[in-house]
């Protein structure tokens, strides 16, 4: 049977997401959306995104843009970029496609050029990686950034009361538009969380791969959801985006 499987944040754990994706028992009947942040943490950025597009290639697939997504597509094409990008995994990227020609950083271009800034089902979810600011919608928004840095959405369901229905009149307009909201972005680590977060009618899947959580999948009809180890574990060698020293009694702490 046909389902509709949606993944957080990657972040060049590709050891990780392919350990998830076999968790999950992934079939090529399954649709597979994946929220963003493919690049910037773990060593495996360019091996992530070869993964993704011979797996496009393969079943139905659908990549949202991530903000380290775009990052990595403006320094590809020469942008000189801030430190800050190479504080928050851009190190990472930068010493992965050092090892590439130049023929083949031309070759990831078309895949940064074709992800999306959201998607809608036939069942009025949207999928995107952080949110949207406009109340008509995401196709009223003034800007595109919104789509992968916005972190506006999440921390209004955050700061909901939890008895606040949508026939509240103070029920926010944004949450009226969808049936679901699924996004990434801002690891749910950050509220002591290590599994996907529902507030309202969002879900936050993203599980701190970057950092030391893990990378997870969820079933969007079921709600079934399936993780990866703690990534970390599984690249001992590295640190990602942890700037500190860490060790399995903190590993869920930081966010």
């Amino acid at each position: 049977m046909k389902r509709t499987l949606v993944i957080g944040d990657i972040h060049g754990g590709l050891i990780a997401l392919k350990q998830v994706l076999d968790r999950a028992t992934v079939t090529r009947e399954d649709h597979l959306i994946f929220l963003g942040d493919y690049v910037d943490g773990w060593s495996d950025s360019v091996n992530v995104v070869d993964f993704l597009i011979e797996l496009s290639q393969q079943q139905e697939v659908t990549l949202i843009r991530g903000n380290h997504d775009n990052l990595v597509y403006q320094w590809l094409k020469g942008k000189e970029m801030s430190p800050k990008w190479i504080q928050h995994g851009g190190q990472s990227t930068k010493r992965a496609y050092a090892k590439l020609s130049d023929a083949e950083k031309e070759a990831h271009l078309p895949f940064y050029e074709r992800l999306q800034d959201y998607y809608i089902d036939d069942q009025n979810r949207m999928f995107c990686h952080a949110g949207f600011q406009n109340l008509n919608g995401p196709s009223h928004e003034w800007n595109s950034t919104t789509f992968y840095w916005d972190r506006t959405l999440w921390e209004m369901v955050c700061a909901m009361r939890e008895d606040l229905t949508p026939e509240d009149l103070l029920y926010p307009k944004r949450l009226w538009l969808f049936k679901e909201i699924y996004i990434g972005h801002t690891p749910v680590t950050r509220l002591g969380e290590t599994e996907p977060v529902q507030k309202a009618n969002v879900w936050n899947i993203d599980t701190g791969a970057a950092f030391l959580g893990t990378i997870s999948v969820l079933d969007v009809d079921t709600k079934m959801f399936w993780q990866s180890d703690p990534v970390w574990e599984l690249y001992p060698e590295e640190k990602g985006r942890n700037r500190t020293s860490y060790t399995a009694s903190n590993a869920f702490v930081k966010g």
